[in-house]
């Protein structure tokens, strides 16, 4: 089959090539899914899961990216829930080969069934931006209607589907951004959006949660925003300013059926819109991972057409 593969930790994206490796088979529990659309995140090549297994044992060439929609054609011993043929979204392991590739093996537990009227494309785009903004909104920020929530870089791919789920959830959103990003806050239901390139963020005022997507001088400063007994939820970095009456809470997103099953009915009733952006051939998965100015939503990989798949081979 065909994957992206690295080998290079210093190379960068230079290190990422299309390479040909063995099809991949299910261990227990697992499945192996035709990827037809897989998402990544550029960050991960600095990710330890990347170049090491859970033992810390070099795993050279892997292959990146931890989110995929497609079609189970391969089920380990022992896997329930799933079936040969069924199309199927989630999140590949951080330690096991990903998402960019023909096949991929993936724990079946990490997987939730995808419905007909759901494009691969769109559905590659929320496993991670999705399961991200509800846990820290909801598990981690314990947010409730009628609070105040302040969201940090909320027109990005995690920030634009917090925005969306608070304000269903009936909060009351304070958005953060570039001036650029104003608009598309607003579109997504923001009430309020703050400039951090020209506006004081303690302008934004007391919140109950603040969601934090950004890191740095941003957010050490968000805890000063905490109300007592709020929450202040980032995925950044550990947080080294906490708040006075309140908790301090960094998590890194975990792999959940239920809520993805969650997030797919929204996309399909139209209450949710993940942040697609530029579609790409596998081919060209190496030159997505290059920064680039002025890109909206994720960059997902199209590895094959919507359509039925053969059975892999065993």
């Amino acid at each position: 089959m065909q994957a992206i593969t690295v080998h290079d930790r210093d190379a960068g994206a230079d290190g990422l090539a299309l390479t040909e490796l063995p099809h991949p088979h299910a261990a227990e529990n697992a499945v192996v899914v035709r990827v037809h659309a897989a998402g990544f995140t550029r960050g991960e090549l600095d990710w330890p899961g990347t170049w090491t297994d859970r033992a810390g044992r070099d795993r050279t060439p892997s292959v990146p990216g931890h989110e995929l929609s497609g079609v189970v054609v391969e089920l380990g011993y022992g896997t329930t829930g799933l079936t040969v043929g069924q199309r199927v979204f989630g999140m590949a392991d951080w330690t096991r080969n990903g998402s960019l590739a023909e096949y991929t093996a993936v724990e079946a537990r990490n997987l939730a069934p995808l419905p007909a009227d759901v494009d691969h494309t769109v559905a590659a785009a929320l496993p991670i931006s999705g399961l991200t903004a509800w846990q820290g909104l909801f598990e981690h920020g314990r947010l409730a209607a009628g609070q105040t929530v302040v969201i940090h870089g909320a027109a990005g791919s995690v920030g634009s589907v917090a925005v969306q789920l608070a304000r269903e959830a009936g909060a009351r959103v304070i958005a953060t951004g570039r001036s650029a990003d104003r608009d598309t806050a607003l579109a997504l239901g923001a009430d309020v959006f703050l400039d951090l390139e020209s506006e004081r963020l303690e302008d934004a005022g007391r919140a109950d949660v603040v969601f934090d997507v950004i890191g740095g001088e941003v957010l050490d400063r968000s805890a000063a925003l905490v109300r007592a007994g709020g929450t202040l939820v980032t995925i950044a970095a550990p947080p080294e300013v906490r708040p006075v009456d309140g908790r301090a809470v960094f998590f890194v997103v975990e792999p959940d059926r239920a809520g993805l099953t969650a997030l797919v009915q929204r996309v399909r009733d139209g209450r949710l819109e993940p942040a697609v952006g530029e579609v790409r051939p596998l081919a060209e998965a190496p030159a997505a991972f290059v920064p680039g100015r002025g890109r909206r939503g994720r960059t997902i990989i199209r590895v094959v057409p919507d359509g039925p798949v053969a059975q892999g081979p065993r």
